[in-house]
């Protein structure tokens, strides 16, 4: 299991931004391998860090190379004040099991 983390810091967004990120949104779910995401917010700062769950890598690399998310890289710097991506290989994942969690299946007991 992979995860892609995106962080950033956000300007204005607007009615391009939104159709291009739901459209993205859709192709992801969409993805073979796509396993859930889950998103949070600094109420301090505002930065946002989204995070996607992935079956492999190549499930992760076939939305990287997807036509809206390629669209969406050259047009970042419309609605982002600067972005952080961390790929990381999920090894293991550990809690009480009460919260539904795209790692469920890489629980192991505390």
């Amino acid at each position: 299991m992979f995860s892609a983390t995106f962080i950033f810091d956000t300007k204005q967004f607007d009615e391009a931004f939104y159709a291009l990120d739901n459209a993205i949104a859709a192709a992801a779910k969409e993805t073979p391998g796509y396993l859930g995401e889950e998103a949070w917010e600094n109420p301090k700062t505002g930065r946002i860090c989204n995070v996607y769950y992935w079956q492999d890598l190549k499930s992760l690399q076939a939305l990287i190379q997807h036509p809206k998310h390629l669209e969406a890289k050259v047009k970042q710097a419309n609605w982002l004040n600067g972005y952080q991506i961390v790929i990381a290989e999920v090894v293991r994942a550990y809690g009480d099991g009460a919260i539904a969690h795209p790692t469920s299946s890489f629980m192991h007991s505390t």
